[in-house]
Order: structure tokens, then sequence, then C-alpha cells
């Protein structure tokens, strides 16, 4: 049986992430004999080397600021400062939101030296936690779960590839190209990544993305790409009802804590995992502090998703002048994507309109009272066929593929990355 609060029993966490590192790091910190377990071979695999974007203006906070509050060391992995992003607007028009604060921190996933993973996993070891790989737990027996998704409700396809390119940033809304969403480039000590996300099912996805690398070496002729490996994985949006159930927390993405308009989670899985450990050691109520401190964040992104769910690309370009026009009158590019993301009166009763139609139960949940975000059905806009020039990116990528190149989707916590040959 869970049971957290003993001075003598063991902790076991079931999840290896950023979630359940932290709350191991903290609780091993205070003395207690805590036991992480996760059925890859390490922390970050994943991932298998994806870029993801910490962004820095949803909260009055710095990220940074916080880990050091909580006691981690952010110098222990890399993470690479944006001021400037390119915003491509759905007519291909790109402008540049800027600011003097950091928009973005990128930061790598996987099991390099130099990723969030590793930096985390680092700190944990110090701190004395024992991390067991290849251990497959039941969640009953697990006093925290932070085992990540378990469902599907959207999901990523990227290209990573060398360049001489100097780091770079750009955000891309257009509707056919990252249905419901958006696509992005990064750029970091000559390694890219172009990423499509899909908030649609959709047949023969691969498409998708060979027309995302094609826009972006036409619009970026000096990008110099060369592929290395294809990388995937899966969103799982959820809200629940409870987020401490039978003495056991459920943190990071297992919980649902992460935001349903974008998909930025990191901060709010090491967080929770941070107010979960807070919770075993009497400093704080988990369930009062989730719902004060990031269930309103949730809720808003739900409201927003809601709304994205119904637009399309002429929204998109309203949304992108206003953001420019804000810059403009305010002198910072945050301010008004700040705004978008926070919590607001309107949007709360939005949250409580939308969330019946919105969601799904789980009938697996554990009695949790979870609400899955479904994969939602393909448009009829969605049905096209591949330029010419995104065909040449998929045989150039055949080509690399029977070289060598890796081809990789993240199925999900309990099960180690599979290969899409």
């Amino acid at each position: 049986m869970a049971d957290g609060a003993g001075a003598t029993e063991p902790i076991h966490i079931m999840g290896a992430g950023l979630s359940g590192l932290a709350a191991a790091t903290i609780l091993a910190k205070a003395g207690k004999d805590v036991h992480v377990h996760d059925v890859r071979a390490d922390s970050g695999a994943r991932f298998d080397g994806d870029f993801q974007a910490l962004e820095n203006w949803t909260m009055d906070a710095d990220f940074f600021q916080q880990l050091e509050q909580w006691g981690f060391d952010a110098s222990q992995f890399r993470a690479t400062e944006f001021k400037v992003v390119d915003l491509i607007h759905p007519d291909d028009v790109i402008t540049q939101p800027k600011s003097d604060r950091v928009a973005y921190r990128i930061v790598e996933r996987g099991t390099a030296e130099h990723t969030i993973d590793q930096g985390m996993k680092r700190q944990a070891l110090e701190a004395g936690a024992k991390i067991h790989y290849k251990s497959r737990v039941k969640e009953e027996d697990c006093t925290i779960i932070a085992c990540g998704p378990k469902g599907t409700s959207a999901v990523a396809y990227g290209e990573i590839f060398k360049t001489s390119h100097p780091n770079h940033i750009a955000f891309q809304m257009k509707d056919k190209l990252a249905p419901g969403a958006y696509s992005y480039l990064i750029i970091v000590e000559g390694v890219g990544l172009i990423c499509t996300c899909l908030w649609r099912k959709q047949s023969k996805s691969e498409r998708f993305l060979n027309e995302t690398i094609a826009w972006y070496e036409k619009h970026y002729p000096e990008l110099d790409r060369t592929p290395i490996k294809r990388v995937g994985g899966k969103g799982d949006f959820t809200i629940n009802q409870r987020y401490k159930q039978d003495g056991r927390y459920y943190v990071g993405e297992s919980g649902g804590l992460q935001d349903f308009m974008w998909g930025f989670g990191m901060r709010m899985a090491v967080w929770s995992g941070v107010l979960a450990a807070q919770d075993i050691l009497g400093e704080c109520d988990y369930e009062t502090e989730v719902r004060k401190q990031l269930l309103p964040y949730v809720r808003t992104s739900v409201a927003n998703r809601w709304l994205m769910n119904r637009v399309g690309d002429g929204m998109f370009k309203r949304m992108c002048r206003r953001w420019m026009k804000d810059q403009e009158k305010r002198g910072d590019g945050l301010v008004w994507i700040g705004k978008l993301f926070r919590p607001a009166w309107y949007k709360t009763l939005l949250y409580h309109l939308v969330t019946p139609f919105m969601l799904e139960k789980d009938s697996k949940a554990m009695g949790r009272g979870v609400r899955r975000m479904p994969f939602r059905k393909a448009k009829r806009r969605d049905v096209w066929q591949q330029s010419p020039e995104a065909e040449k990116i998929g045989q150039q990528w055949d080509d690399v593929h029977r070289g060598g190149g890796k081809i990789s989707f993240a199925n999900d916590s309990d099960e180690p990355t599979i290969s899409s040959e």
C-alpha cells in the first residue's frame, strides 16, 4: 500500500522523467529512502534528442528562478535563451516578437549529458535517490505517479538535422501544415529541428512533415540541412477530478498538468513534482496547492484549445497581427501572448461551459475522475496532395533512412520507444 508519510517506509516513484526526478531529489535531500522506477533504459530515452521550449511568459516568475528556489541547479543542463522569435503568419509573412526579457529557453531532451533529463537525473542521484531503469512497477504500489502519457490527444513529427545556420527559432501558425496547431524551427549549436504538431488525426501524416520541411527550405534558403533522424511523440491532455487518490500523487502529464493550447508542460511537470514532495514532507497539501497554483492555468489552456479547434488560418492571421500591434504599442512582445495564457474570469466561464463537450471519461483512471481530450477527426481541408518540393523531401529522407537514419515514435511512458520500421 502506498504510504509516503512514514519516516522509514521507502517511497516508490513511477517514472524517471522531470516530475518524478524533481520529487525524488527533494525527498532524498530530506533523508527519505526514495526509489524511482522507469521501464526505459534511461531518463530521456522517450524523446530521442528532441528540442523543447520552456516558455517564459505565462507567469510573472522566471522558471529558472523557481528552480533555484526549489533547490535545483539549472547549470546542470544546457539551455539556450532566445529574446527574439520569428513569428510566421499563415500567409507566410515573417515578423519578430521580441523582448528585453527571455522569451524562450530551448532545452534538449534525451540521454546526452547536456540534456535537461540527464541534468535532473544527476541531481536526484547526488541527493541520494535510487533509480531503477527497466523496472516495471504497479501504480498501486507507488506513492508518486509520474509516468507520462497514457492516451493520445495530439502528435508531433519532426526531423533533426545538421546545419551551419546560426542559432534561431521560428514559430509558424498555418493550419495546412499543422492542423489546429503550429510548426516550428529550432537551431542550437549546429543542430536543427523542424517539427509539425497535429491536433487532428491524419492518414499519411508524414506528408505534413515533408511539406513543412519544404516550406522552411524555401523561406530559409541558408538552412543548409543535412538530415540525421526523424522523431515523434504524442501528447495526452486530461483533466483530473482528483490529483491525490488513496495516498498516491499524480504529477506532470500523469496528472494532466500541462498546457492544452500549445503543449507546454515542463514547468508544470517539475512544479507538481515539487509540490508532491512537499506534501509528503508535511509542508503543504498537494491537492490544495495544485488547484491554487497550477489548475487555473490548465483551465485557461482548455478554453484556449476549444477556441483553437474552431478557427483556421483567418483567425491565426488576426492573432499574429494583434500580437505585433501590441508589441508596437508596448515595446515588449511578451505582454500580449502572456495575457492569452493567463487566467481570466471569462476563460474560467468558458472552461466550465465547454468541457462537457470537449472531454471524454477515462474508465481506467482508478477512480480519479479523469477526462481526456480525444484525438479529433480530420477536416475536409486536411486532404491534399504533397507538392513536388515535399515529395523530394520525402525521397531524400527515404535515402537517408536506407542509409541508417532512424525513425522513432514515443508510444507512451509504459513502453520503450518503438521503431516505425
